[in-house]
């Protein structure tokens, strides 16, 4: 796997995707912290109107699920390609979380990669 990119964003992410998810642990994770992330995202969005009461835990939010996403990635045996900067993943997490974990749940991706776990894993 290279770390250059030579594509946008999203494209290159989805392409490495399924890749860098395939640990059951992990797709556990992603499922429970992506929505809360979403939400902290929410709440952070609406802090005008909310004041610190939507701003604090929606910073919490985030902050948590990605921690938690990054100790899942650890699992994984193909780790995420090293961030460029902070920019760069700023960008990644937040089109991590809003679009391709969302598409690769709706394309199927997550349940095969789940399946995959199984029939991998040793019988008792």
């Amino acid at each position: 796997m290279t770390t250059e990119r030579t594509e946008a964003l999203l494209p290159w992410q989805w392409k490495l995707y399924p890749g860098n998810h395939a640990e059951r642990r992990n797709l556990l994770l992603h499922g429970v912290t992506v929505p809360v992330f979403q939400m902290g995202t929410v709440l952070l969005v609406a802090s005008p109107l909310l004041g610190l009461a939507g701003a604090l835990p929606g910073l919490v939010a985030m902050g948590a699920a990605v921690a938690l996403q990054g100790r899942g990635h650890r699992m994984e045996t193909t780790p995420p390609v090293p961030f460029r900067g902070p920019g760069d993943g700023v960008a990644r997490i937040f089109v991590e979380q809003w679009v391709t974990f969302p598409r690769f749940v709706l394309s199927g991706g997550f349940a095969r990669a789940w399946r995959a776990t199984r029939a991998s894993s040793p019988t008792p």
